[in-house]
């Protein structure tokens, strides 16, 4: 089994290149969706984001995002904190999952690949990127946020040129770019490694 680290900054789209990987049939796990479910679901995981952010970092059973975003996107110290409790639980529950695919090429969809270092698990990583001005308005309208807020999570992640060299593939998204063809080019030079 071929695994493939799908990473980018937010914005940049990654998570539209993950849905095209689904449609093509491949799966795609994708780490944030699973860490905001651990962090609700996993009590363990709940005790200690409480033990960190305080209790509110929830609200009636659910995940205070805007709360925690402000936190660690503010604080690098507490964004680490967290990240060394979520990843070890996430990347536990990729296994277990990766057990059950039957695909010859799978995908992890994860926000901070490199800036962790989990793209060393991986036989191949694809890094998508999009123009700054492109990211912040995306995430502007997705997230209903301010353009300040956008550029502060920008500044806390690389650089897409710091992540350039330790990627296998990158997907331009900008909004110009055929997506899908770069997508299909990056899966028929995986597939003649196989």
């Amino acid at each position: 089994m071929i695994r493939v680290g799908l990473t980018g900054g937010i914005g940049s789209g990654k998570s539209i290149i993950g849905e095209i990987l689904m449609v093509m049939g491949f799966p795609v796990y994708n780490s944030d969706i699973e860490a905001k479910s651990l962090m609700v679901n996993n009590q363990e995981l709940v005790s200690q984001v409480k033990q960190i952010f305080g209790e509110q970092a929830y609200i009636k059973g659910s995940l205070n995002r805007k709360y925690l975003a402000d936190q660690i996107f503010s604080n690098p110290d507490l964004k680490e904190k967290l990240n060394s409790i979520v990843h070890p639980a996430v990347r536990q529950a990729f296994e277990a999952w990766c057990s059950n695919q039957a695909s010859e090429i799978i995908f992890n969809e994860a926000a901070i690949l490199f800036e962790t270092g989990g793209y060393k698990d991986f036989d191949y990583n694809i890094l998508v990127t999009a123009p700054e001005e492109v990211r912040i308005a995306r995430v502007v309208s997705r997230d209903n946020t301010s353009i300040e807020e956008v550029k502060n999570r920008i500044n806390s992640q690389w650089k897409d040129s710091e992540k350039k060299d330790l990627a296998s593939f990158v997907i331009t998204n900008d909004n110009h770019s055929l997506v899908t063809l770069q997508v299909e080019k990056i899966i028929k030079e995986i597939k003649a490694t196989i």
